[in-house]
C-alpha cells in the first residue's frame, strides 16, 4: 500500500498559485492507470500546508502504511521551472510542509518528488513567501501538463 499526497493549501484563494502544484498533481493523477489500483491512496490534505504532518500521519496510521511507501509531491523553489527531482531521506531544505510531516512523523525517510517553481527573475532578496503564493504565469500554465505527466511517471515507478 502506498500513500501519495500532494502538498498545497485548501481554497479558491490558493488554488492556481506555485505552492499547490502538489494538490494539482493529485487531482490529475486521478485520471492515470495506476490510481485506480486499490493499494494506492491520493491525499490532498485539507489543512495548510505548513501542517502538511498531522493529515499525512493519520492516514499512514489508519491505513497502517510504513513511511518508507509514503510519496509526497510539492514545489521546490531551489529547482528551477519544468525541474523534477526525486528524493528519499534527505531533509526539508526549508519546505515548511515536508518539515511539519518529519517532525510529527519522526523520520525523513520517505520519497519527494520536488517540482521546481523558480523563475529566473526571482532574486534573492525577493520575499519567498510572496513568491509562492503567486499564480504560474500564462506560458507556464501551459506547460504544466507536460511536468505533471513526467511526475506520475516517477511515481508510476515508484509504486510499480
Amino acid at each position: 500500500m502506498h500513500l501519495v499526497v500532494g502538498l498545497g493549501n485548501p481554497g479558491k484563494k490558493y488554488e492556481k498559485t506555485r505552492h499547490n502544484i502538489g494538490f494539482r498533481v493529485i487531482d490529475k493523477l486521478e485520471s492515470f492507470d495506476f490510481a485506480q489500483n486499490e493499494n494506492i491512496i491520493l491525499l490532498k490534505p485539507d489543512n495548510f500546508m505548513n501542517n502538511s504532518g498531522r493529515a499525512v500521519k493519520k492516514y499512514l496510521t489508519y491505513n497502517k502504511i510504513s513511511p518508507q511507501n509514503l510519496i509526497i509531491i510539492h514545489d521546490d523553489i531551489d529547482l528551477p521551472f519544468e525541474t523534477v527531482k526525486i528524493s528519499k531521506g534527505s531533509s526539508s531544505a526549508g519546505h515548511k510542509g515536508v518539515q511539519s510531516i518529519i517532525d510529527t512523523l519522526g523520520t525523513k525517510n520517505f520519497y519527494r518528488i520536488r517540482i521546481g517553481i523558480r523563475q529566473d527573475t526571482i532574486t534573492k532578496k525577493q520575499d519567498t513567501s510572496d513568491f509562492v503564493l503567486k499564480n504560474f504565469s500564462k506560458s507556464e500554465e501551459e506547460k504544466l501538463p507536460e511536468i505533471i505527466k513526467k511526475v506520475a511517471e516517477e511515481v508510476s515507478k515508484i509504486i510499480l
